[in-house]
């Protein structure tokens, strides 16, 4: 396989207003023609940093080249001038942003910004350009791409405007792709589209594929290797079946059991990587892995183990071929291959595993609940366009249960959890919590019964004031409602901040000073600091890494075991759901379309949309190269729902009746209720 990408002992420093700052160190990786790369690893760790420089964006970002080479088809592009990599960006390597809405320009429309990036690379005309855009829209998938040329990108939705991003990427036919994260903000169904999609085109183009993520089952399928980063460095390099198979480093194998599966047993702690990835400005000697790494020895804390090739694959971990053969290392990393990694024995068999209180008494009861929101410059009066966001939902919510709820982008997931504890009102329908419809409250009232809801917002970072010290933070509802003296509050500041598995001397700290899990901790400790009822989980887990990840879930089990809670958990990762849910609901444009208990619900789904978000998510079990299955199209306007079953348009079982008689939500068995004329 011929060499297309080959970067040798790359080092890259940012300088900052405290002098230079080592990102990434000794960095050596190569990609062949028409292969696939993964760079994998934790927040931090050197992924994107890698990948902007080769586009050599790190130029723009008080970044520069300090070591090594970066060679690009025999270029070399570490001391290329501005001027001469804007030949080759775009035209022999593109990238796939995390955030499309970032890299369009807003006062453009997709179409112009298509354009122009084929008129600067190919000698053809507006005309030419124009059609050659069209015709990428449409390979990309976008319906009406006429249509689509003249639209704004914030006219488009999320998946819409990352397949406009590819076809942008590939307007120039680029032999590297770099796709930086393009699926972290998507749903699991508009994942799949989007992972199918870029095999396709790889096929079509011969293109190679650098790919970033820190999703272990889109790394699976659709790499060819695994290139794992952590602080900065590689620490491992493998085939993709070798590396989930049998792991050599111990971060490796930690992130695969830190990993929530459809095999994971229910209810049980998740495997987690003790601590966090070191600061880039105060890194640890020797290994940089080694405060977190439980078979650490005096040699790794002094000396930094060079990356050493073994039959194809590289480490680099000292003490990697005695870890490989010892009991206890490969036995559950088997279990991996076959569906990421289960439970070990001892996690089976931890005391911790949770008891569920299901004792049958519902603390919030919903009927008929609606939620409409005004089209701007459609009309006035009865004919005036709503947006559908929630629809005549019914439903409940038991004592100490967690409900799961879950559906794409724009079901009306957040909007129902919004409605629920009434910072929206609803324009129709009753919340009873505790037998009190809250619909009915004065704002005096429910600012009083408020106290036993809580939310834990899917970015801690935003719903924190950074002016703020956290044990401020923490303090304010305490201060609101309780009425505590100041050496009460710090007391209880304390409390909550051992509670959630922080040091109580952090309480001065302000919040840009702790990482993106340590920050929803303290979100959690501010959600819990009034011994609340019930709380709102709110996409809380969806911007963390896998290992983070694990811990907040841990850390909620626990509580709710404690604290005695009820949680209303809204996500989108329908493992992380099935893992921490007693029951699930499924939301689709703005209906309740399936209820069900958490095994019963992935193990016999009775609605196709069911289905097909469990088909959709990503499964090591299909081999590389398979991408999971997704449902066709998108999820339709909620200002223009379609008429019966409003899955209709895009279920391959429709009928008829289907398209004319909207189905009820009805019972099927003991608690599984489901709105479809033909239940699977």
């Amino acid at each position: 396989m011929n060499t297309l990408l080959d970067i040798q002992h790359l080092s890259v420093d940012f300088h900052t207003r405290r002098g230079m700052l080592n990102a990434i160190r000794d960095v050596t990786l190569s990609i062949g023609a028409g292969e696939t790369v993964c760079l994998v690893g934790e927040s931090g760790s050197g992924k994107t940093v890698t990948s902007k420089a080769v586009m050599r964006l790190i130029d723009h970002e008080n970044g520069r080249i300090t070591g090594g080479s970066l060679q690009l088809d025999g270029i070399d592009l570490s001391h290329l001038s501005e001027a001469e990599l804007r030949r080759y960006r775009g035209k022999k390597m593109a990238m796939v942003f995390q955030e499309p809405m970032a890299a369009f320009d807003p006062v453009f429309t997709i179409g112009q910004q298509i354009q122009e990036t084929i008129l600067q690379h190919e000698r053809v005309s507006k005309r030419e350009a124009k059609e050659r855009a069209i015709q990428l829209m449409q390979r990309v998938g976008i319906p009406e791409p006429e249509l689509r040329l003249k639209q704004y990108p914030g006219e488009l939705s999320g998946g819409m405007l990352q397949r406009a991003m590819i076809a942008m990427a590939l307007s120039c036919g680029p032999e590297l792709l770099i796709a930086d994260e393009p699926t972290t903000a998507l749903d699991v169904t508009i994942q799949a589209q989007i992972l199918r999609l870029l095999k396709d085109l790889q096929s079509e183009y011969g293109m190679s594929i650098l790919l970033i993520t820190h999703d272990l089952g889109i790394a699976a399928e659709i790499a060819d290797r695994i290139v794992v980063m952590y602080a900065g460095e590689i620490v491992e390099e493998a085939a993709v079946k070798d590396l989930f198979i049998l792991p050599r480093h111990p971060y490796t194998r930690g992130l695969l059991r830190s990993v929530a599966t459809l095999d994971t047993i229910r209810g049980t702690k998740l495997f987690s990587i003790e601590g966090s990835i070191p600061n880039l400005s105060a890194l640890p000697e020797g290994c940089r892995f080694h405060p977190r790494c439980p078979f650490a020895t005096e040699r790794c804390s002094s000396e930094s183990p060079p990356l050493k090739g073994h039959n194809g694959e590289r480490v680099a971990c000292w003490h990697s071929e005695e870890l490989v053969h010892s009991d206890g290392w490969q036995a559950p990393v088997e279990a991996a291959a076959q569906a990421y990694l289960s439970q070990s024995d001892h996690d089976r068999n931890d005391p911790h595993v949770l008891e569920r209180a299901e004792d049958g008494e519902p603390l919030f009861t919903v009927t008929g609940l609606r939620k409409y929101y005004p089209v701007h410059g459609s009309g006035f009066g009865k004919g005036r366009k709503m947006i559908h966001a929630v629809d005549d939902v019914s439903f409940s919510i038991l004592r100490r249960e967690t409900f799961g709820l879950v559906g794409e982008s724009g079901s009306g997931k957040s909007t129902l959890g919004r409605v629920l504890l009434q910072m929206e009102r609803a324009t129709a329908g009753q919340v009873f919590f505790e037998g009190q419809d809250l619909t009915k409250l004065s704002r005096t009232a429910l600012r009083s019964t408020r106290r036993h809801m809580q939310t834990i917002f899917q970015d801690p970072y935003g719903s924190l004031d950074p002016r703020w010290t956290i044990g401020d933070s923490i303090a304010e509802p305490l201060r609101i409602h309780d009425h505590l003296s100041a050496a009460a509050v710090r007391e209880r500041v304390h409390e909550l901040l051992g509670l959630v598995g922080l040091d109580s001397v952090w309480a001065e700290r302000y919040p840009h000073e702790f990482s993106g899990g340590q920050r929803q901790r303290i979100g959690i400790a501010r959600a819990i600091a009034l011994n609340p009822r019930f709380i709102l989980a709110d996409e809380a887990v969806s911007a963390l890494d896998v290992s983070v990840q694990a811990q907040i879930i841990n850390l909620l089990q626990d509580l709710q075991q404690k604290l005695g809670l009820t949680t209303l958990f809204i996500a989108h990762g329908l493992q992380i759901v099935r893992h921490i849910s007693d029951r699930i609901g499924v939301m689709y444009l703005g209906k309740l379309v399936e209820i069900a208990p958490s095994e019963e619900l992935f193990l016999q789904p009775a609605h196709p949309y069911t289905r097909a978000l469990i088909d959709s998510i990503p499964n090591t079990q299909q081999g590389k190269g398979q991408p999971a299955s997704s449902i066709e199209g998108e999820i339709p306007s909620p200002a223009n729902p379609p008429s019966g079953c409003r899955f209709h348009t895009r279920c391959p079982f429709a009928t008829t009746r289907c398209r004319e008689e909207e189905p009820p939500l009805r019972l099927l068995s003991t608690g599984h209720y489901a709105a479809c004329h033909y239940p699977l």
